[in-house]
């Protein structure tokens, strides 16, 4: 396995939307046989030759500069997460051989359960590149009830895209699809040797055609922090922000933690929902006479 081909087809589809306009050339009309610009003209804008920069693109990185590939990236006017996705490429093409295959963390380590567990009024979870939800505490898997009420591991993906509640519980189900792939996108291009995210991608790929659609557009974004709106099956719309936060004791995972402005309706909705999570203990000693 390598990653030429996802390499070829980024930066093409990143040529494809710069027009020779908006990169700053002069044009002199007549017609053009490609939607954007062409390889010649990202290696005038690179500095590079014109041969260097068709064989970065036909999917060679090996040996690329940092330089390089900023110079690149100012060229397609890449944002952010495509400029680390570009080096995210380069660097999986340069792995060792022996380097290449690191297998997806799975475990969760004591400590990290028991800090999800003390976030009691905030739900959170932990997830891996591949959106797998590995760990939560008893809001957050109240909160994503539906991903969790599902015959097969819990998979923020195969839900979005193969599960129809999604569409209820993403009123924006666009723009979280697109969120999803993304995502998924960006964690290929870190490990595009990780089977079980070839196997994902392939299974998506093969029932939905939603995904294969925007999968080809290669897409990606950061998700660090934003709002969230669900509309949740027991309590209706919420609008929450969310911090997403590696943890760099264990590389791959993150972990995801939702907040309610104070005094919203979406605070009280996360109050219910903790409620009706509640053991059924708790809710007995919460309805019982105080003596």
């Amino acid at each position: 396995m390598d990653n030429r081909n996802d390499i070829r087809e980024f930066l093409a589809s990143r040529r494809a939307r710069i027009t020779p306009e908006r990169a700053g050339l002069p044009t002199y009309g007549g017609h053009r046989r490609v939607p954007g610009l062409r390889r010649e003209e990202v290696a005038l804008l690179a500095g590079v030759s014109p041969d260097y920069y068709t064989r970065l693109e036909r999917g060679n990185l090996g040996g690329v500069s940092e330089g390089v590939l900023d110079a690149i990236s100012r060229a397609l006017q890449l944002d952010e997460a495509e400029r680390a996705h570009l080096t995210d490429l380069a660097r999986a093409s340069n792995a060792p051989a022996r380097a290449r295959r690191r297998p997806a963390t799975h475990r969760i380590r004591p400590g990290v359960q028991q800090l999800l567990d003390a976030m009691t009024d905030a739900p959170a979870f932990v997830r891996n590149g591949r959106l797998d939800v590995l760990a939560t505490n008893r809001l957050g898997r109240a909160l994503y009830a539906p991903v969790f009420d599902h015959p097969a591991a819990p998979n923020l993906a195969r839900f979005a895209f193969l599960d129809a509640r999604a569409t209820d519980f993403y009123p924006d189900w666009e723009d979280a699809a697109n969120t999803t792939v993304a995502l998924l996108h960006t964690e290929a291009g870190r490990d595009p040797y990780d089977r079980g995210l070839t196997d994902l991608v392939g299974e998506l790929s093969t029932r939905s055609e939603s995904f294969r659609t925007r999968w080809a557009a290669h897409d990606v974004r950061l998700h660090q922090t934003g709002t969230k709106h669900l509309r949740h099956p027991l309590v209706g719309d919420l609008k929450l922000g969310f911090e997403a936060m590696p943890l760099p004791a264990d590389p791959g995972l993150t972990l995801t933690a939702y907040s309610a402005e104070p005094g919203s309706p979406a605070q009280d909705a996360l109050r219910l929902l903790a409620s009706w999570s509640a053991p059924a203990e708790d809710r007995l000693s919460e309805t019982e006479p105080t003596r």
